[in-house]
């Protein structure tokens, strides 16, 4: 049994932010942080005060974190970047908003005081002294995870306590986020004991005022009756400052969509009679006359679950082998429907949904490599573009000679010629793309195709656009359109190639719908492109003809699935610096190596290049950890360690450099899922480097002593290229159902046929066929497996109940 936390992250845009540049505006980047702890940067938008990113991703965390911080900034070229302002979101606002938050949000200043991280370690008791008298003592033992106040990626904390108006002080642990102390101070009791203890921690600086680390308050009152109290305590910032809030709304705000769900997934085997009822009622079909359930699901799902019920009926019936029929089903449910040929599928109903999300989660190494080329050259190249007489501007033309510039008619002329050489290049790649498409993908459509055919044998038009309708309008022009969404491009485009992408993704559309006539209708501009987009039209048709009649070897369409499925399939893969660390003496910058990696289901191996000879492999069976290393360790913030076990059963450490933050989690975030079920898992670890005779991080003596920091196996990214998770994906389906027992029974006697439906009861105590009342007793022996294995909550510890 697990339990996790998912946070599902979408930045949307932002409005009205202040300038930070000469040139009176700014180029706005967000980063998100778990805890003090960078988790996403978005994609840095040039030259706007109003900068739309469109962002989403999901997180997966462990149930203890506090709060989610995302940051907008300001990037510059020569300088650190500008700090705009922030929103912090805590756990307790996420839990008030079961359904999740949407809305706009209010930037705040930071103020350095309230930028606290890290965790201290602290021991409190009442003792009695020789002379009668109560003492305080409290114990200071390490803390960790400071925040890095110095220009050398460190601070020099100390601590400060206060009790009863008097003051005392431990001593300076020089360059360490994770000092140890194991100082004592004592102050007499109070009596009564209505004062508070407070325990401040603090960056000495030589020069200038220190920096503020963090704080814990605790009430002494009912401390006597513990006795002695130990734990770990997250520093707090300093609330007793009064707030400027004239500056807020002043900074701009932000567009959010932000939903946390906590989960606690079963074994597997708990959920098997629920994934064997919904594969029964897959395999048996469409029967006239009977309200399937399906078609319930679809009926009482609403439009704002609709996609993530989608994703998890996918994936579940991928895992099973049965996602053809499920489509299938689906097309068979929609086609029964009151529907015209020329509307098939517009709508964001299930097997809308469901065909999106198949595409996605099968389908993107696919879209990669047939859009790609097209995309990399428009970004290249940075033509300009444009068809709309109404939006030509002469300050974007230029001269086609020395002493004229062009007029309107030929920068439209031109604009033609380059998105007609943009759009033949991507047309031809689609056409030459049928053998390379995924077989399940050709199988899926294939069954469509056929489906509209039987459906509309008068229209046999329909049946191409049934299949465009999906591949063009909900797969690839989309990604034309936002190719950093995609994973096509690690930057947003900016304006110019903004409005080639979009033109570009129009005319597929065009093509998609397979009628250019209308496109003309609405936007008389794009006549020019008339006789490209017919053209696109014949290739488009031809594609599809050879796409679902390729015929599959029987063997081959059984066991479709993922790529993932294979132990030997890549699960992530690219350039890597190695750094070395050296017995003793400072790390030289000459230790570092580039090294292609390539992370399977067996091994993270590494060669000199993609495609050469390996050099080398670590087991992954062998892993122990996967985690970031302090920024003052190699001076980049984007090294990751990899703690394994060689062959001779001793523990080393692999410190590998990516090339941004993104890439580092990614990394992570794909050793993590495919390490994080190894019995001999790290609970700590060093962020730091062993250097010379001590750890840089805690400087503990001994190489092998205990780590200073807890690991983050549970913290990782959702990504569409991830193995299968049958449980995950049957608890969230649970979920859902569970909550639509009431509207399934009603919606079920609303659907049934009239004379039907008027030849029995209905209500609470009518009787339910037979698909139905089982689901219904699945769900219930399930919400009773959840409640055996919740274990009462711990009670929390005295100290703890005691911090104000």
């Amino acid at each position: 049994m697990a339990r996790r936390s998912a946070l599902s992250i979408r930045i949307v845009e932002g409005r009205n932010l202040p300038a930070k540049d000469i040139t009176g505006s700014s180029d706005p980047y967000c980063i998100v942080k778990i805890d003090d702890e960078t988790i996403i940067r978005t994609a840095t938008v040039w030259k706007t005060l109003s900068p739309f990113w469109g962002e989403e991703y999901e997180v997966h965390l462990q149930p203890t974190f506090h709060s989610v911080s995302i940051y907008v900034m300001d990037e510059d070229a020569l300088s650190r970047d500008d700090v705009i302002g922030k929103v912090c979101i805590t756990r307790d606002m996420l839990a008030e908003h079961p359904k999740g938050y949407s809305g706009w949000v209010s930037l705040s200043e930071v103020d350095p005081d309230e930028e606290v991280q890290g965790e201290i370690h602290l021991r409190v008791e009442v003792q009695e002294s020789q002379g009668g008298r109560r003492l305080l003592c409290c114990t200071v033992l390490e803390a960790r995870d400071l925040a890095r106040k110095d220009r050398n990626g460190a601070s020099d904390p100390f601590v400060r306590l206060r009790y009863n108006g008097k003051a005392q002080e431990s001593t300076v642990v020089k360059k360490s986020c994770y000092p140890r102390w194991n100082e004592t101070f004592e102050f007499e009791l109070a009596e009564p004991a209505g004062e508070k203890l407070c325990v401040e921690v603090w960056d000495w600086d030589l020069v200038g005022r220190n920096d503020f680390l963090g704080k814990v308050v605790f009430s002494v009152q009912g401390l006597e009756v513990a006795g002695q109290e130990e734990g770990w305590f997250r520093l707090r910032p300093d609330k007793s400052k009064p707030r400027d809030d004239e500056r807020r709304g002043s900074l701009g705000s932000l567009q959010l969509q932000v939903r946390l769900r906590d989960e606690t997934v079963l074994p597997s085997h708990c959920y098997q009679p629920l994934v064997q009822l919904l594969c029964q009622e897959v395999k048996s079909g469409r029967q006239d006359g009977q309200v399937h359930l399906v078609t319930l699901l679809d009926e009482t799902t609403t439009a704002e679950c609709r996609q993530e019920v989608a994703i998890n009926l996918v994936k579940l019936f991928l895992g099973q082998g049965l996602v053809k029929e499920f489509l299938d089903l689906l097309f068979e449910l929609e086609l029964a429907k009151p529907c015209e040929p020329n509307t098939l599928f517009r709508s964001n109903s299930l097997a809308s949904k469901s065909m999106e999300s198949f595409l996605k989660v099968t389908g993107m190494p696919y879209l990669h490599a047939v859009l790609g080329p097209t995309i990399t050259r428009v970004f290249e190249e940075k033509k300009y573009v444009e068809l709309d007489p109404s939006k030509v501007e002469v300050k974007d033309v230029g001269c086609s000679g020395l002493h004229r510039v062009q007029t309107e008619g030929e920068v439209i002329e031109q604009g033609r010629q380059h998105l007609q050489s943009y759009l033949g290049e991507l047309l031809d790649a689609i056409g030459k793309s049928a053998p390379a498409c995924p077989p399940v993908i050709r199988a899926a459509f294939r069954q469509l195709f056929r489906r509209v055919g039987e459906r509309f044998p008068q229209h046999q038009h329909a049946k191409f656009v049934a299949v465009t309708s999906f591949l063009c309008l909900r797969f690839f022009s989309p990604a034309i359109m936002t190719p950093k969404l995609f994973h096509l491009r690690e930057t947003h485009a900016d304006a110019r190639t903004s409005r080639t992408l979009l033109l570009l993704a129009k005319a597929v559309q065009l093509v998609g719908n397979m009628e250019p006539a209308a496109g003309r209708a609405k936007e008389g501009w794009l006549a020019p492109l008339l006789p490209a987009l017919q053209q696109g039209i014949a290739q488009m048709k031809d594609f599809i003809a050879r796409l679902v009649g390729m015929e599959e070897e029987e063997e081959g369409e059984e066991g479709e699935g993922r790529p993932l499925g294979s132990p030997t399939a890549v699960v992530k893969e690219g350039p890597l610096f190695v750094h070395k660390t050296r017995g003793k003496g400072p790390l030289l910058a000459a230790a570092a190596k580039k090294l292609h990696f390539c992370l399977t289901g067996e091994a993270l191996s590494f060669s000199k290049s993609p495609g050469a000879e390996r050099n080398g492999a670590i087991a992954l069976a062998d892993i122990l950890a996967a985690e970031k290393v302090e920024e003052k360790s190699f001076g980049s913030s984007h090294v990751m360690q990899v703690v394994y076990v060689d062959a001779g059963g001793q523990q080393e450490t692999a410190y590998l450099q990516c090339k941004c933050v993104n890439e580092l989690n990614q990394w992570l975030s794909a050793l993590r899922k495919v390490c994080g079920n190894n019995p001999g898992v790290l609970r700590a670890y060093h962020p730091g480097v062993f250097r010379g005779d001590k750890w840089s991080c805690c400087h503990q003596k001994e190489r092998t002593g205990p780590g200073c920091d807890r690991t983050r196996h549970g913290v990782t990214l959702q990504e569409w290229s991830d193995p299968l998770d049958p449980a995950a994906e049957a608890q969230r389906l649970f979920h859902h159902l569970q909550s639509l027992q009431g509207t399934l029974r009603e919606k079920y006697w609303e659907l049934l046929e009239p004379e039907d439906a008027q030849n029995g009861p209905r209500g609470e105590g009518a009787p339910l066929p037979e698909g139905l009342r089982r689901l219904f007793g699945v769900l219930g022996e399930l919400e009773g497996c959840h409640r055996l294995a919740q274990p009462p909550a711990p009670p929390a510890p005295t100290l703890l109940q005691l911090q104000a």
